[in-house]
């Protein structure tokens, strides 16, 4: 493999900032946020960029994050949870690195994410159904897009790590 990028997909709510800092400490890999990035340099969070753009153009703006983002060199980088939507981004993801899925349960999603007021697409009376649409849609294309697999629900992020470390070495044919 040419590149040593690792790249974190998931619904939101799975870990993939919480397991990629600690993931990127352990490999001793820088780690980026693809949505902190968007806000760093809109100057605003996500939640207003939806108000004043919509999804659309946040969508825009995410695309040409992860290109760019994609570029580096020695990142984990924590995707937000729609990124998959885009076949640029998932080529983009494919090719140059490896995709780990952070897969985890709509309860689980609903438990980690009920006290988040930063997630746009949440601001609704019933988040359940909105999860579990949003599930049926991007599940497939996590599936697709990942090298591997790691389930997150009820595991610590210590262990999480330690199962992509495992599994990394089993793809990648080495030692980390």
């Amino acid at each position: 493999m040419e590149n040593n990028n690792l790249f974190l997909v998931g619904p939101m709510g799975a870990g993939k900032s919480t397991i990629g800092k600690r993931l990127a400490k352990s490999l001793n890999k820088v780690f980026i946020d693809s949505d902190h990035q968007i806000e760093a340099r809109t100057g605003v969070d996500i939640p207003t960029i939806f108000d004043i753009e919509g999804e659309s153009g946040f969508r825009k703006r995410e695309s040409a994050m992860i290109d760019e983002l994609t570029k580096s060199d020695n990142i984990v980088l924590a995707t937000g949870g729609g990124a998959i939507l885009s076949e640029a981004n998932r080529q983009h993801l494919m090719s140059r690195g490896v995709v780990i899925y952070l897969r985890t349960s709509v309860s689980q999603q609903l438990a980690r994410t009920k006290h988040d007021r930063n997630r746009p697409l949440l601001a609704t009376n019933d988040p359940e159904a909105k999860l579990n649409e949003l599930m049926r849609i991007r599940a497939p294309l996590y599936q697709e897009t990942a090298d591997i697999i790691v389930d997150t629900d009820h595991r610590h992020s210590n262990q999480v790590v330690k199962d992509i470390q495992k599994k990394l070495q089993e793809f990648l044919g080495k030692s980390l």
